[in-house]
């Protein structure tokens, strides 16, 4: 392996920093050097990632490329003044796994695409790409650290680039939006906190490998345990789930989201949509059922029925809306029941299909969102009532928003029949009777999806759009990178399933199964 691999996660994660600096040596006024630079300083971590994703060992357990460095240290006084002094230290530990990397790598693809779709953005551009490759850096730290406190700051670097990419560059309630936003997902990182404290105190360590064997050992034994501890565990346990239920988002944590896709700028939207949320089931798998299988297993019925709420609640709003961005948010929160769906199912192939629908409706919002913000650029409205003939006048982006449907509603051959596939049929080998109510899910969903495609494109052609300009250049040429990966995914899953394997295994060992 050459050398300089050796540090792969690390050059993935902050291979922005170049585009960064560069941003900050440039004049304010010249936009379109921005802009360039923006994009540029997407690239590297896409290749890089890339690289990441061909040299990946599918066969090898574990995490890859790993590195622990001493970072710091924090001294503990002793009550016995004979007893040795002892330190807390902790360390730069950064690595990839199956878990980790297809999620890394949709990351990437997802924000050099944003950035592309942030031509549309005039404003404070300088400030504003400056935001964007710092959110990326966060979120790629976010998926490659392997110590929780290196966790904790990377999922904090998110939340503060993405509050003012909302605050500033968002629609008409842009601040409400952001305000939402900091609220909810800082009362996550609250709980987030203590669970890491609570970490702290189980294992003596944070690394992940540390936290696994001790908090996953206590978490088995928890029956021979005194009181106090098992208070401790269970509610370590508990701030984890809540924690991630709020970024996923689950019911009833969901009122920001529909906030932010409705008043973000659509590069924004896409990567929050596409990433961010996945997050949430990212840390639910990681630290739910990686650190606490034992536990998880307990809560499984529970998550179930969250699922089936999320699902069902999602898809019968979706239905009812009138506003395209509304109905794709509803839709995502029902979309993320499925997830919930695939981690209750506590099996290989319901895991599987968590993961699976985290990466594919990643794709698949990443792209609906960008066609709606393409559609309102041009049309100034995403009211399904004032739309409708858009055929007519945009065929190819009309054509790229039939097949974002179709995906979203699980037509075979695309990436979104796959994910819910496994994941479904890992809850009804589990819990028939939960998994049996949900597919009403997938029905309302093709009975939504269809219902807005056809408002939106089919009938009579309004007289003020019938001069628009179709998608073409850099913005059709994203789309269809978008819908490639899709239909890929779709056709060839064991381009995804197959890196997973082993860590799945590792997993599934931990809960008995």
């Amino acid at each position: 392996m050459i050398h300089w691999l050796k540090a792969l996660p690390t050059l993935i994660t902050f291979a922005p920093l170049i585009g960064l600096v560069v941003l900050l040596l440039l004049p304010r006024e010249k936009s379109g050097a921005h802009r360039v630079v923006g994009i540029l300083g997407t690239l590297p971590s896409l290749g890089l990632a890339l690289v990441m994703f061909g040299q990946f060992d599918a066969l090898k357990q574990g995490m890859q490329w790993a590195q622990s460095i001493p970072w710091f240290s924090i001294p503990l006084a002793s009550l016995n003044p004979q007893a040795p002094a002892t330190a807390l230290s902790f360390h730069y530990s950064m690595g990839v796994d199956g878990l980790s990397m297809p999620l890394v790598v949709l990351t990437c693809i997802v924000t050099t695409l944003a950035a592309v779709a942030s031509a549309y953005v005039k404003q404070r551009t300088k400030a504003y790409y400056l935001l964007l490759l710092l959110l990326l850096i966060g979120m790629n730290g976010v998926f490659l650290a392997t110590n929780f406190f290196l966790f904790f700051i990377f999922f904090e670097v998110t939340l503060v680039a993405a509050f003012f990419l909302i605050g500033i560059w968002g629609f008409l309630g842009r601040e409400k939006a952001a305000n939402h936003f900091l609220l909810y997902n800082g009362v996550g990182s609250g709980f987030l906190l203590f669970a890491m404290v609570g970490l702290l105190l189980m294992s003596g360590s944070l690394d992940y490998t540390n936290i696994q064997e001790t908090a996953g050992q206590m978490a088995k034994q928890i029956h021979m345990l005194d009181g106090q501890t098992k208070s401790m565990i269970w509610l370590v346990f508990i701030s984890l789930i809540i924690a991630f239920a709020i970024k996923l988002p689950m019911f009833p944590f969901h009122s920001w989201m529909l906030r932010v896709h409705v008043e973000a700028p659509t590069p924004v939207v896409m990567i929050h949509s596409g990433v961010l949320l996945k997050m949430g089931a990212y840390g639910l798998i990681r630290f739910g059922a990686g650190f606490f299988p034992g536990l998880m297993h307990k809560a499984a019925f529970v998550l179930a029925l969250l699922g089936l709420v999320n699902i069902l609640y999602g898809a019968i709003l979706a239905f009812v809306e009138t506003e395209l961005k509304r109905v794709l948010a509803y839709s995502s929160v029902s979309h993320m029941g499925i997830v919930l769906f695939g981690l209750a199912a506590m099996n290989e192939v319901g895991l599987k299909g968590a993961i699976f629908q985290a990466v594919s409706h990643g794709l698949i919002s990443a792209l609906l969102f960008f066609i709606v913000g393409s559609l309102y650029e041009r049309t100034k409205t995403t009211e399904l009532n004032e739309l409708g003939g858009l055929a007519k006048s945009m065929p190819v982006l009309s054509g790229l928003l039939l097949v974002g449907g179709l995906a979203l509603l699980g037509l075979p051959g695309l990436s979104g029949f796959i994910s819910e596939f496994m994941a479904f049929l890992g809850l009804f080998q589990a819990k028939p009777i939960v998994a049996a109510v949900g597919t009403l899910g997938l029905v309302l969903a093709a009975a939504y999806t269809l219902r807005a495609i056809l408002k939106t494109t089919f009938g009579p052609l309004r007289e003020r759009f019938a001069d628009v300009v179709d998608a073409k250049g850099w913005e059709a040429g994203s789309l269809f990178v978008l819908v490639l990966l899709i239909v890929i995914i779709g056709i060839y899953p064991a381009v995804l399933a197959q890196p997973m394997d082993q860590t799945l295994e590792i997993i599934l060992a931990g809960m008995g199964g």
